[in-house]
């Protein structure tokens, strides 16, 4: 007997069926003397539409809702359904005994797989493939070390509850809110509190009111100091009197060090990456989208086997990865890491509870390198900018703190006292494998708050280099500088500090967080403002519109809690979809009863031709469409006329091609010249007019089968030139 295997996806079935040595290759399947592999497309299987259940919910009407199935049935998907007959008719093989789960290790892989098992009534033995690399080696022991399946039951469970909850909630607003506003209105368990926080700090920029404040600082030619009302005193006055009488007392007077400290400080290597915590930094430092970031991972990873599992949550290591972590350097020994790396394999590696830790990784470590050889010139530029991220983070891994001295200073002018601080850096330690840069650029954290301003303003100038200093040094004044600003409002989120927020509230997971965001955007209820997300006018009015408990992010984040319980054995299931069913349902009613109404917020001058409507400009991949705003209407054309590849005969240039009521014609923008155009097939009727003439003439007139044929043959000629 034969072992079948399930892929998520061909690249990696491929991989797998050449380790496990099978050759013989299928359209849809790889075989060899013991093993059968196959692949998913994605998802194969997926939760039965509305219109499955009953064919009246293929019109979307308010009257229908909530859609609450009592048992939620599967189906396969019409896009991937050639690909589920093959599956199916493998597992249906008499030769095969068992099967192996090996699509990706978490929550969504194990859906894929047990979806497809579900309609396959799969009754026979499996088991399951966990691993966190493609590596040669990794596939080798993961098949040498296969979990009984039915550990991961509780798994499913929770990847079952999650999908439903998605299904019932996305599904059951949506259609309310877009049949009540006849428009079409996105939400959801996820993206809807996800917009709520962007509206919320939306609503704190514009209705924030500047205030004037002072501030005054004295050169005193080597360094600048700022003055503070007291130690602990962020230096802003906010009366311009008060600010002016300070520089007076200040002016003329004899300065004179009071106090002076050097305290030595250390700064620990940042944690390992987990997927948010990589999208983040690749926002930050390399302007990445956190849909890119997860892309170019997954290629990395199932490519060019060069990084562990993606979609991971936890930034720690566990115990039994200790003793490949050296060969894991020595792998990233090339190129710009070799020196860096080639040092920290001359000793023992330094593994402490801040690099591994049992009881913190979860189904999957942090995201590291493989014992994979690089070679830097088979990436791509943007390959190769994430994989250095990964390295030189893990290099960090094992670099010894960063040491600096920190001097602070207290200067004191009569009964006012200046404070300065300065910075001497003593070991770079970790930061080496950062090239030295600053401590604010690794933070990589962009949440858009104002305490990193504030930081800097309290420290009395940061990172400035110090002369030399001596308790009692009598100082002379150079300049006392005055300067008059204004407090600001929050930031509007970067994607790095919007995804910041997600995982604070528990928003998502790190492998759906992108997806959000992007369906946030392809929805055009959030726009990209250079490296800014900016709440739309439909994300303003449809955040309005939504159930105030839907946006709020603390009810999502107890649900995302609750599936890691369920996933962990300790949750109730049935409980949980209870819960999820009753909100839907009243979240519909008080859709049902809103009085507000929705306003097309890109409203443009065009009208429907086929209902009169005013249309609404979209902007798609292909640039701007035009949408009659009636639902229902569903005209849309181009914003923006096409080009003919007729030219002006006056300028050259391409003319526009338009319809008018005479047909279609061509047109100079610039000469204003005209020239009607005929059919490309010389008035011959097209496909799609062929078609409109069968279904006209057959509305009209009783044709009989043998007619109705003759003058979809006649028209077929027709367009073939034949008579």
């Amino acid at each position: 007997m034969k072992s079948l295997v399930l892929a998520e996806k061909p690249s990696v079935a491929r991989e797998i069926a050449r380790v496990l040595g099978c050759t013989n290759k299928n359209k849809s399947y790889i075989e060899g003397p013991a093993y059968v592999v196959t692949w998913a497309l994605g998802h194969l299987v997926g939760l039965s539409e509305p219109e499955d259940y009953d064919p009246k919910y293929k019109t979307w009407n308010l009257e229908d809702l909530p859609i609450m199935p009592e048992t939620m049935t599967l189906k396969p998907l019409k896009e991937t359904s050639g690909q589920f007959k093959a599956v199916i008719a493998l597992c249906r093989r008499p030769d095969i005994g068992e099967l192996i789960i090996a699509t990706d290790a978490g929550r969504e892989g194990e859906l894929v797989a047990r979806w497809i098992m579900e309609l396959a009534r799969w009754k026979k033995p499996f088991k399951r493939l966990w691993i966190s690399s493609q590596t040669d080696k990794a596939i080798k022991d993961g098949f040498a070390s296969l979990k009984p399946g039915r550990e991961y039951d509780r798994l499913y469970a929770s990847a079952v509850c999650r999908a439903e909850a998605d299904w019932l909630i996305g599904l059951n607003v949506t259609r309310a809110l877009t049949s009540k506003y006849n428009a079409q209105l996105s939400a959801g368990r996820v993206q809807t509190p996800t917009l709520g926080m962007l509206m919320d700090r939306e609503r704190e920029i514009n209705g924030f009111q500047p205030k004037p404040y002072w501030t005054v600082g004295v050169d005193f030619g080597g360094f600048q100091a700022n003055w503070r009302g007291t130690e602990d005193h962020d230096g802003r006055i906010w009366e311009r009197t008060e600010a002016e009488a300070v520089v007076a007392r200040l002016g003329g007077k004899q300065a004179s060090v009071e106090k002076l400290r050097t305290t030595e400080r250390s700064e620990l290597h940042p944690l390992a990456y987990d997927l948010t915590e990589l999208q983040r930094d690749a926002n930050t430092r390399l302007g990445f989208s956190a849909k890119q970031t997860s892309n170019v991972l997954q290629r990395l990873y199932e490519q060019h086997k060069l990084v562990t599992y993606p979609r991971t949550d936890s930034r720690y290591l566990s115990s039994d990865m200790v003793p490949t972590l050296k060969g894991r350097l020595e792998s990233v020994a090339v190129g710009p890491y070799a020196a860096l790396a080639r040092k920290l394999l001359k000793s023992a590696l330094p593994v402490t509870k801040r690099i591994v830790d049992d009881s913190k990784v979860s189904d999957h470590h942090a995201i590291i390198p493989t014992e994979q050889c690089v070679n830097l010139s088979a990436l791509s530029p943007e390959e190769r900018k994430l994989h250095e991220l990964i390295v030189r983070r893990f290099l960090a891994l094992f670099s010894p703190p960063c040491r600096y001295d920190e001097t602070s200073v207290v200067i004191r002018i009569g009964d006012d006292r200046l404070y300065a601080r300065g910075n001497v850096l003593k070991d770079a330690g970790w930061k080496e494998a950062y090239g030295g840069v600053q401590a604010a650029d690794l933070a990589g954290e962009d949440d858009g708050s104002e305490d990193a301003a504030d930081e800097k303003r309290s420290s009395g100038g940061g990172g400035q280099l110090l002369p030399p200093l001596s308790s009692g040094e009598k100082l002379s004044v150079k300049q006392t500088r005055l300067r008059e600003l204004k407090t600001q409002p929050p930031a509007r989120y970067t994607e790095a500090g919007l995804l910041g927020k997600m995982e604070k509230y528990g928003l998502g997971t790190p492998a759906t967080r992108a997806d959000i965001i992007e369906k946030l955007l392809a929805s055009q209820t959030i726009d990209r403002q250079g490296n800014r997300l900016v709440p739309t006018g439909k994300g303003k009015q449809l955040i309005e519109l939504a159930t105030p408990e839907l946006r709020s992010p603390e009810l999502t984040a107890d649900w995302e809690r609750e599936l890691e319980r369920i996933a962990k054995g300790q949750g109730d299931a049935k409980r949980f979809m209870g819960g999820i069913r009753s909100k839907a349902a009243a979240w519909v009613q008080e859709v049902k009863q809103e009085t507000k109404e929705y306003k097309p917020h890109n409203l443009s001058h065009a009208r429907c031709p086929d209902c009169g409507k005013p249309m609404v400009e979209i902007n798609g991949k292909r640039g701007k469409t035009l949408v009659c705003q009636d639902r229902e209407c569903g005209y849309r054309r181009a914003a923006e006329p096409a080009l003919s590849n007729k030219r002006c005969p006056q300028c050259r240039k391409k003319m526009e091609i338009h319809t008018g009521k005479a047909g279609k014609y061509a047109q100079c923008r610039r000469c204003n010249v005209i020239e009607m155009l005929e059919d490309k097939a010389g008035g011959r009727a097209n496909k799609h007019q062929q078609k409109r003439l069968v279904e006209q003439f057959s509305d009209k007139v009783s044709l009989s089968g043998g007619l109705a044929d003759a003058l979809k043959a006649a028209l077929e000629g027709q367009g073939d030139g034949k008579k």
